[in-house]
């Protein structure tokens, strides 16, 4: 009785349900929007105060950024090598991979941990979280690295969840 008085203003008993349907719609579109635009502000603020200055000499940073050659047309992956040339760090994946037997695309995911890089050279996996589980994300790399270039194999997986970049080909520069 009261839902239906409730409702005499709109003409319609069942335009309660439609206007309360559009403003959920409204309200999660707005909640998500607002998440999405946090996120990217928090990732941009990050990339502003973690991203290390890079310069041409051996005392910083070196930045390298490339392109992989059996993935998707857009595929990249950039990494940070230390100034000793001992760590392998900020590891980043732009590209497609597969889930489930669908294509889909990660817009920027890598490990948070680094590998060691011993005489120009890096052979390892990280997993998160470290201690695995059936849905671990696992991130594998091996390559050499010398001088400004570095050339060598990527791959990201979960396996129980059937996704997987496989094994991808990279040649990356130092910017």
């Amino acid at each position: 009785m009261v839902l239906i008085s409730f409702c005499k203003p709109f003409n319609q008993p069942n335009m309660l349900m439609k206007n309360l349907f559009y403003f959920s719609v409204i309200f999660v579109l707005t909640a998500c929007y607002s998440q999405v635009k946090n996120n990217e502000t928090e990732a941009g603020n990050e990339t502003s105060s973690t991203q290390p200055e890079i310069s041409e000499g051996n005392s910083s940073v070196k930045h390298f950024k490339g392109a992989l050659s059996n993935g998707m047309k857009g595929d990249s992956l950039s990494f940070d090598v230390s100034a000793d040339g001992k760590k392998l760090e900020n590891l980043t994946f732009k590209g497609w991979w597969r889930c489930s037997g669908k294509l889909e695309i990660q817009r920027g995911v890598g490990p948070d941990g680094f590998y060691e890089v011993n005489n120009g050279h890096v052979d390892g996996h990280i997993s998160e979280p470290p201690n695995g589980g059936s849905t671990a994300w696992r991130f594998d790399i091996k390559a050499d690295i010398e001088g400004k270039k570095a050339v060598g194999n990527f791959r990201m997986n979960i396996n129980d969840l059937g996704c997987d970049t496989y094994l991808l080909k990279f040649e990356a520069f130092a910017e």
